[in-house]
């Protein structure tokens, strides 16, 4: 019998599971999912350990195929990353297509160019779900916060229209960019219209409603607390009861604490920081960004930020690699914040919140078969809301025994081993974020 080591609490941060934190995005939820722990032994085809986009991705999928899954997760439906993140719909992958045609070859760009086109219009069905769309809106802008960045930008456009003709995609200059964003930080750029931004909590709410509908059974605050192979099955150990499957897929993104020690060297978690102004009035929020359109900056450690239905700035900023939370976010985000908009300096926060994400080497996501029966999804790197619900899917048709050619690509993406291995890869990753944040400041 193979033992994986115990999670001892639910979260990195050692956040209270019982109630989703005090997030912009729960704070406009008008309904959640309501769903029971589970509280007796079970056997099913598949467990999914993780209530995010990839577990309920999967689960979906796997109930529609007509298998049997029952999904673990420690706390409310889409607690973790996938209901804080900062909502926004990118087109593509984390490297660009050149990046991909050198390292995996053209064949193998422009089929991960097709599975991005096809991810994206997978997005469309589930926001769909939603009675109010999830509140999505088009457009993402990618704004240059260095002048000799624009070029690179530009040609990019170039290259992606002719290539891949996605004519979605728009260059912006300097009169452009400041038309659009109200901050004198960016200097041109690029504006997809296949991108946007959504309510992320929203959406995890109405993938969950979907796997439900479809037959899958859900326990939020069903904690996994152990993970054990018994014989042909896998069991799964929560404090109400045990889940037996002949298949399982861990899915909990920047959460899992060593449940999988294999794939530890590969992902890292790091906390992000987002924070959202009192409402601003409309013509306010216009003049910081023009269009309902979204915005994602150049620098490494990137900043992202649009305007909410309501008229407040949302606003993500800043990064920490280590398990601590500061003990007042809005102080953390502000000075980011007013990086970009010092115009807002009188403007009071009111909410701000962390969110643990995973990350690796590349930026792209780590899909592994860790043995047989057990898989892992993660590392979407601040690119889940598109990719983890439609690869989750992907993995859920392939642990229901059916064909995945996209899987079979998505396991060949490069995602190496952190350099220092499991342990190292903290301090290693914080000293590389230092001097990529000195240099975005330069």
């Amino acid at each position: 019998m193979l033992t994986l080591r115990s999670i001892e609490r639910a979260g990195p941060t050692g956040e209270d599971v019982r109630a989703y934190p005090l997030s912009y995005y729960a704070a406009t939820t008008p309904t959640f999912f309501n769903g029971a722990a589970l509280d007796q032994d079970v056997q099913a085809d598949a467990c999914i350990i993780g209530g995010g986009y990839t577990g309920l991705g999967a689960a979906l999928r796997l109930a529609e195929a007509g298998r049997s899954v029952v999904l673990l997760e420690s706390g409310p439906v889409g607690w973790g990353a996938s209901g804080r993140n900062g909502g926004q719909v990118h087109l593509g992958w984390n490297k660009d297509q050149a990046w991909l045609a050198r390292r995996l070859g053209q064949d193998s760009a422009r089929a991960l160019w097709t599975m991005a086109r096809t991810a994206r219009d997978h997005l469309d069905r589930l926001i769909a779900l939603d009675p109010d769309r999830c509140d999505f809106r088009p457009g993402l802008i990618h704004a240059d916060h260095k002048p000799g960045y624009v070029a690179q930008t530009h040609e990019h456009v170039a290259f992606m229209r002719a290539e891949y003709g996605h004519d979605g995609l728009t260059p912006l200059d300097l009169a452009d960019i400041r038309a659009l964003v109200g901050s004198q930080a960016y200097f041109g750029g690029s504006l997809d219209a296949a991108g946007g931004h959504l309510h992320p909590l929203r959406l995890a709410l109405a993938m969950a409603r979907a796997a439900r509908d479809a037959g899958a059974a859900i326990h939020p605050h069903s904690r996994a607390t152990a993970l054990a192979q018994d014989g042909a099955v896998w069991r799964v150990e929560t404090p109400g009861g045990t889940v037996r499957a002949g298949q399982v897929l861990v899915a909990t993104g920047g959460y899992a604490q060593g449940l999988v020690p294999a794939v530890d060297a590969h992902v890292l978690p790091i906390n992000n920081f987002i924070a959202t102004t009192v409402p601003l009035g409309a013509e306010r929020a216009a003049a910081l960004v023009a269009g309902e359109y979204t915005v994602s900056d150049s620098r490494f450690v990137v900043y992202y930020f649009r305007v909410t239905p309501d008229h407040r700035l949302l606003f993500g900023g800043g990064e920490r690699y280590s398990y601590a939370l500061p003990g007042n976010i809005a102080a953390f985000v502000r000075p980011h914040l007013l990086r970009v908009f010092p115009q807002l300096a009188d403007v009071p926060i009111d909410h701000a919140w962390a969110g643990t994400l995973s990350i690796t080497p590349h930026r792209l996501p780590h899909a592994a078969q860790v043995a047989p029966g057990l898989w892992s999804l993660s590392g979407f790197s601040g690119l889940g809301v598109v990719l983890a619900p439609w690869l989750g899917a992907e993995i859920g048709a392939a642990m229901a025994g059916l064909p995945s050619p996209a899987l079979n690509l998505a396991r060949r993406l490069p995602t190496p081993r952190f350099p220092g291995g499991t342990w190292l890869r903290w301090p290693t990753m914080a000293a590389a974020m230092t001097f990529y944040a000195l240099r975005d400041r330069f």
